[in-house]
């Protein structure tokens, strides 16, 4: 008994994923982080290094990031040195440390005239949304290490 050959099916689009590295991804050397910080310290972006510094004292998914409270690192007007956040995928509760630098950045943003009143750590870009996407911060973050590879 014979087999009819099929016709071949090809895919009318190329693969999404072709030639990109996909999965987990490596993490950043400390020249990274300090070429990074510089970076933002000279465009005087205080609100990315205000997220920069807290993604990095943290270790939180962006998800948590992004959807940190003000309150949850402030207490009368003075930032906290240790601050805690319930983490959306597992519900646990994760305390980290904020050391004095990195203070230092976020109560620099926090003073700033677009915070006064705000809930929410990582403001929006318009007035509507309270706070910054999972996906503005992913994009953020790779503009930031692209910057210097």
């Amino acid at each position: 008994m014979e087999t009819p050959n099929l016709p071949a099916i090809r895919a009318l689009r190329p693969v999404w994923n072709k030639g990109r590295i996909v999965g987990q991804k490596r993490p950043l050397e400390p020249k990274h982080v300090w070429a990074i910080r510089v970076r933002l310290e000279l465009a005087l972006n205080h609100r990315n290094l205000a997220l920069f510094n807290m993604a990095i004292a943290s270790n939180l998914r962006g998800c948590d990031l992004v959807k940190m409270k003000a309150v949850g690192v402030m207490a009368s007007s003075q930032m906290k040195e240790r601050a805690s956040v319930l983490q959306s995928k597992t519900q646990k509760r994760v305390r980290f440390e904020i050391s004095e630098g990195k203070r230092a950045y976020v109560e620099k943003w926090m003073e700033d005239e677009l915070m006064v009143g705000s809930k929410y750590l990582q403001l929006g870009r318009f007035h509507e949304r309270l706070n910054i996407s999972t996906r503005h911060c992913t994009r953020a973050v790779r503009d930031w290490v692209t910057s210097f590879v």
